[in-house]
């Protein structure tokens, strides 16, 4: 007799990969004349914020803009390729081992293990190739004959989306959800880990940790044995990448007035 089909839900973004996936796909693509200098300089500032502030619905919205710009009129199976350069360069060196160790666990009880993100889906679904897992649910870019049009099909999967996507899942493949497990890191995937029975704060922001003290969810810290060291190295890294893209900026308008 089969048991109860039982799953992890794990957020990407600080839970699963230390920054945001989006930053080191936008170098990525930078780095092969996807879009302009002040652009990797805006993504920059951005992973700064994430990483010293959490998540906040305008700064995703942004991202979501300027994500889709930039992918407007390329084609999937480019940004895929790309992807997979990504992962191996850079992404896979920021994965969080106690993440990882909790993730496998999972795949050893033979649980599903499903990445949920507004990350594009197709970069989502390599991090959940690449790491074992059962796949993953995230925003979907619109794109027809194989190229990028710039559009959402549907919403971008952040906040309650998420909370929506993972009851369709669950409702479509018989999983029991009162069984079931989800990892995040920011107050916005509050939705998300309310909606199963074993929720868990991983890396939490502080209105995260509150929550989750405040309901009794387990608290998992992975960013390093004393906060307060941890603080200091994500505000140094953070900033440290700013002054990186600017100063490439800075170097490239010399160059443009020395030339």
């Amino acid at each position: 007799m089969t048991g109860p089909r039982i799953a992890a839900f794990f957020d990407v973004d600080n839970t699963i990969i230390r920054g945001a996936s989006a930053f080191h796909l936008a170098r990525g693509l930078y780095e092969r004349g996807f879009f302009r200098l002040r652009d990797i300089a805006w993504a920059g500032v951005m992973n700064a914020r994430y990483q010293l502030f959490g998540e906040n619905t305008e700064q995703i919205d942004e991202i979501r803009s300027s994500a889709l710009n930039i992918m407007t009129g390329h084609s999937v199976a480019e940004v895929v390729a790309i992807g997979e350069e990504v992962y191996d360069q850079v992404m896979e060196l920021r994965i969080f081992p106690g993440t990882r160790a909790l993730l496998d666990e999972h795949l050893a009880a033979g649980h599903e293990v499903w990445l949920v993100t507004a990350t594009p889906v197709e970069i989502g679904d390599v991090i959940a190739r690449r790491l074992g897992a059962t796949g993953c649910v995230g925003t979907v870019a619109e794109h027809r004959g194989g190229f990028y049009t710039g559009r959402l099909v549907g919403d971008l999967l952040h906040g309650q989306a998420k909370a929506s996507a993972v009851r369709a899942l669950a409702e479509r493949d018989g999983i029991d959800l009162d069984l079931s497990y989800a990892y995040g890191d920011s107050a916005n995937d509050v939705a998300v880990l309310s909606a199963v029975g074993h929720p868990f704060a991983i890396n939490p922001d502080k209105r995260l940790r509150r929550h989750a003290l405040a309901a009794g969810w387990p608290v998992r810290e992975f960013r390093g044995r004393r906060r307060a060291a941890t603080r200091r190295g994500v505000r140094t890294a953070s900033w440290a990448g700013v002054a990186w893209v600017v100063g490439l900026a800075l170097r490239s308008v010399q160059r443009r007035l020395q030339g």
